[in-house]
């Protein structure tokens, strides 16, 4: 019998605490409003909507023994996540990630600790070479120290990594090693800082597109915000698609993931690039409809019910 595919995710595991003023923020005061926690981090996050889309998702990362470790692991693994491969630091601190959000839910600023990845013993990945090498798709963050991630792309072997660069500053972390990447998913600054070309104007996207794949990217996502997403691949397809904005946001924080872990899906299921770009819409204005970080409602029917709702 052939094994079921699996995923493998490589990187943050957070505890998310999101503050959402109720009026405009008044910057050095107090501003009433509501507070959430959750879980969070980048590769987290994609694998729990990986799960929800109904992918094998296991997650290699770190915790620490307080609090918010075990919230991370026990809300991972009622996700349906596996976490036998989560490092537990017993005298460590959580990766947290902290937000302050505008009354519509935009992020205004946000704080992270991240510190603990940086702890994980050198031997952490090398001992699960075997269960990298045998996923169907491997998703990180740059969140990982470098020597981190140049371990887990050699570690790799033929196993295609998804990263999300996140940030300008992440975005420039990743710059000398872009093009060993298979999916990259920037939005139009890091395409400029990825493509070492101002990507700003509309006419510049394909051709930022076209220079991370010489660079040895097979795929690329440009997420444009409400303007949708350019798409670019290795056998010289380009698309660009969005889907009707939605009326209210309630939390911007993981529409990015929840895009990753859609196309992870479709590079599963050797979904045609068409319908790998609609899902991953789908995915992300599922996720900024729901308070929490990652939608309880994400699955593959709402995503479907999502494109022929919100098609343009």
């Amino acid at each position: 019998m052939t094994p079921s595919p699996y995923i493998v995710g490589v990187g943050a595991a957070n505890a998310d605490i999101h503050g959402r003023s109720r009026a405009a923020v008044n910057l050095r005061d107090s501003n009433p409003g509501t507070m959430r926690v959750s879980v969070g981090g980048v590769t987290r996050n994609i694998l729990e909507n990986a799960a929800r889309l109904g992918l094998d998702a296991q997650l290699v990362s770190a915790v620490g023994g307080d609090v918010f470790g075990r919230l991370i692991l026990a809300r991972s693994a009622a996700a349906g996540m596996d976490v036998s491969n989560v490092l537990v630091l017993p005298d460590a601190a959580s990766s947290t990630y902290m937000t302050v959000l505008e009354p519509s839910g935009e992020m205004l600023v946000a704080v992270s600790d991240m510190s603990i990845l940086a702890q994980l013993p050198e031997a952490y990945l090398a001992e699960r070479a075997p269960l990298l090498r045998g996923a169907a798709a491997i998703a990180c963050d740059p969140s990982l120290p470098e020597e981190t991630i140049l371990r887990l792309l050699a570690l790799a072997g033929e196993t295609p990594v998804f990263v999300d660069p996140v940030s300008t500053a992440y975005a420039r972390k990743l710059l000398p090693h872009v093009g060993r990447f298979h999916t990259v998913k920037p939005n139009r600054m890091e395409l400029s800082i990825l493509a070492e070309l101002d990507a700003e104007e509309d006419a510049a996207l394909k051709p930022a597109i076209a220079r991370l794949l010489e660079k040895g990217c097979r795929r690329v996502y440009v997420t444009l915000g409400p303007e949708g997403c350019c798409y670019g691949d290795a056998s010289g397809l380009f698309l660009r698609a969005k889907l009707r904005p939605i009326a209210r946001m309630e939390n911007a924080t993981g529409a990015g993931d929840a895009f990753t872990a859609a196309t992870i899906y479709g590079h599963v299921h050797a979904l045609p690039p068409e319908e790998t770009l609609n899902l991953a819409l789908a995915a992300g204005s599922v996720a900024i409809r729901s308070a929490e970080t990652v939608s309880p409602e994400m699955s593959i029917p709402l995503l479907r019910e999502t494109i022929l709702r919100d098609s343009l």
